[in-house]
C-alpha cells in the first residue's frame, strides 16, 4: 500500500538541521502526545516560518478562545473534510473525538457534517464554514445575522472567522505537500471493547 514511512513529498529534516526553537517544540509535543505530529517534522524544513504559522495556528487554536476547543475542531475538521486534506481530517477528527467524546458524531463530521445530527448551534458554525471555505465571495453581513441567532456573540465570529482562514492555509499547505497522518491519530478518541 505504497510507503508509509514518507510523511511528505519533500524530504524532513532531521534535529540537528532544525532551528532551536523547532527542536524545543518537537520535544514540548512528544512529552504531550509521545509522538511528533507529523506536520511539525514536514513543516520545519523552513523553520522559521514553521514556527511563524505555529504561533497563530497555536493562539487560535489550543489557547483558551472565545469558543470552545470543541468548537474549534469541529470548524477545523467541517472545512478539512470540504477541503479533502486527509492530514487535517485525521488528526483533528482526532481531537473533535477527545473533546466531545463522541467518535460517531466526530467521523460523521468528517465524512458529511450534515448527517452528524448537529444541535442549531454547531450546525450554524458548519454551514458558515463550509460557505467560507468554498465561496469567500458570496459572503455577507446576513451570514453573520445567522450566527447571531444562534447566539454567536462579535468575539466568537471573529474568531469563527479566523479559525476557518487558518484551517484554509493549513490544508492547502499539507495537501499541496502531500503530509500524511500520524498513525496514533486513528485511534485517539476511541474507546475499546
Amino acid at each position: 500500500m505504497g510507503d508509509r514511512q514518507r510523511i511528505s513529498y519533500l524530504p524532513v529534516p532531521e534535529r540537528d538541521e532544525v532551528p532551536e526553537g523547532v527542536s524545543r517544540l518537537w520535544d514540548k509535543a512528544h512529552e504531550a502526545f509521545g509522538f511528533v505530529p507529523n506536520v511539525f517534522k514536514a513543516q520545519a524544513l523552513n523553520g522559521d516560518q514553521f514556527l511563524a504559522w505555529w504561533g497563530y495556528f497555536n493562539l487560535l487554536v489550543n489557547k483558551e478562545g472565545h469558543l470552545s476547543n470543541a468548537d474549534r475542531e469541529l470548524v477545523a475538521v467541517v472545512v478539512s473534510s470540504v477541503n479533502r486534506c486527509t492530514y487535517c481530517e485525521v488528526s483533528h477528527g482526532a481531537a473533535l473525538r477527545e473533546y466531545t467524546g463522541d467518535a460517531v458524531t466526530a467521523d460523521l463530521v468528517a465524512s458529511n457534517w450534515r448527517q452528524a445530527g448537529l444541535p442549531e448551534r454547531e450546525y450554524a458554525m458548519a454551514s458558515y464554514a463550509e460557505k467560507l471555505t468554498l465561496h469567500p465571495a458570496e459572503v455577507t453581513e446576513s451570514d453573520l445575522e445567522a450566527l447571531r441567532a444562534v447566539g454567536l456573540d462579535d468575539r466568537q465570529l471573529v474568531e469563527l472567522v479566523q479559525v476557518v482562514g487558518m484551517f484554509n492555509l493549513t490544508n492547502r499547505v499539507s495537501t499541496a505537500l502531500g503530509f500524511v497522518p500520524n498513525p496514533e491519530y486513528h485511534s485517539t478518541g476511541r474507546t475499546t471493547s
